[in-house]
């Protein structure tokens, strides 16, 4: 017989605070996760690591944007060269040499470029990381989930086991049932016990991840939150092309390889010298010339570098040219692996979100179907082992269900790490 229930003043207004606990306490999980999530940012060791690697790349851009240190040499004259105006007893020389124009620009571009796909290997490793924090927690949150889950079967399996012994001394039922209901318990505090011992092991995990300290505590809602993918299939998988750090990094690489063309170019072209040179003159005692003694100052000297063997500076440029379309065919090779990888999440997208309705569905089903099991038991001792194989599958749908909802999330923090959030 079904039961209309009248929905009093009362009635409505504890339905609305539940709703408000409830969105008020997935905004806090979303706030707890967030908050994991900047920890992890701040204290991984391999991001960190990641980090210092591009900024010891970026230090490499002023090194070969700078020009090479000048020469300077000193030569003393053991025995003075006698000339006109006096005995040359010391000589003094400074040469600074200039690469062709627009060589050390060029390197620097090849640098920076070099650095910036260094930025998106981290800001890769950091999405990675955000995607293996988000992950651990859905994990954690389904272990704690199964394992509340699992204690209440275990004692609706007491009850049971209660109700038999009744029945059994009432000479209602026989002992077989009583053994039946043993045989569940087993089952399920073996379960039970599995299921600490990995809670353990992601505790570890989750906090590793975090590197903090392995005892301490996660929080995790009573009821998780459901994430949803914002763009349409088509619009995901442009936004993938565009931002994921992957296919960023290969791009900026390619850029470096364009210019390191351009570098090896005017590698082979003509370098400059430019020099002073002074000599130090003794007095020559035996001259009347007005310049007697007097140092001689040389400005400027000039020089140039005539690079004559080609064939090293072809096989630069040819060097430049291969690993161009070395990144050309990498980034079409990414690409063509993140469609298929978008494809596959996609699909655990959908699966999840499809396996969350069914499963709520079955549980509503069969605790309707146990209830009258459980009475039918009660009155006529029969279908005792109908009442243990729908406990077991309503056991097995609430299970599911939970672990639809954290894989539906898993494949949705996917998602973000793809399109590199």
């Amino acid at each position: 017989m079904l039961k209309f229930i009248k929905m009093t003043a009362n009635t409505k207004k504890y339905l609305f605070l539940s709703l408000v606990v409830l969105f008020t306490t997935s905004i806090f999980s979303q706030e707890n996760l967030n908050n994991y999530l900047e920890i992890a940012a701040n204290n991984n060791p391999a991001l960190k690591a990641k980090f210092n690697d591009y900024m010891a790349a970026m230090e490499k851009v002023p090194q070969v944007g700078t020009l090479p240190d000048p020469t300077f040499a000193f030569g003393y004259f053991i025995q003075p060269v006698e000339t006109r105006v006096g005995p040359q007893r010391a000589n003094f020389n400074l040469m600074q040499s200039f690469p062709w124009f627009g060589l050390l620009s060029a390197k620097e571009d090849v640098a920076t470029e070099m650095a910036k796909a260094m930025y998106e290997d981290f800001e890769n490793t950091k999405s990675n990381i955000f995607f293996e924090v988000k992950t651990a927690y859905y994990n954690y949150y389904f272990i704690e989930k199964a394992i509340e889950i699992t204690k209440e079967n275990i004692e609706i399996l007491q009850v049971f086991k209660r109700l038999s012994l009744v029945k059994i001394e009432a000479g209602n039922a026989s002992i077989v049932d009583e053994l039946r209901v043993e045989l569940e318990l087993n089952d399920l505090e073996n379960q039970l016990e599995l299921f600490l011992d990995t809670k353990d092991v992601l505790r570890i995990k989750f906090n590793n991840l975090l590197n903090g300290e392995a005892v301490s505590e996660i929080l995790v809602p009573d009821v998780l939150w459901q994430e949803e993918i914002p763009l349409e299939q088509l619009n995901m998988l442009d936004e993938i092309y565009t931002s994921n750090h992957q296919i960023k990094s290969i791009e900026h690489k390619l850029n470096a390889f364009l210019n390191q063309e351009i570098v090896a170019k005017k590698e082979g072209l003509p370098k400059f010298t430019v020099g002073v040179n002074y000599t130090i003159v003794g007095e020559n005692p035996m001259s009347t010339a007005s310049d007697n003694g007097k140092d001689v100052f040389l400005f400027p000297s000039v020089g140039v570098k005539i690079p004559l063997y080609r064939k090293k500076y072809k096989a630069l440029i040819k060097e430049a040219q291969y690993r161009q379309e070395a990144e050309i065919s990498r980034k079409e090779d990414k690409k063509n692996t993140l469609s298929s990888v978008y494809e596959n999440t996609y699909k655990d997208f959908n699966d999840g979100d499809r396996r969350i309705a069914l499963n709520l569905r079955q549980s509503e089903i069969a605790k309707k179907v146990l209830d009258i099991l459980i009475v039918s038991y009660s009155t006529n001792s029969k279908d005792f082992e109908e009442v243990l194989r729908i406990e077991r599958q309503l056991l097995k749908y609430e299970l599911e269900h939970q672990k639809a909802l954290t894989d539906k999330n898993a494949a949705a923090a996917f998602m973000d790490y793809l399109i590199g959030q």
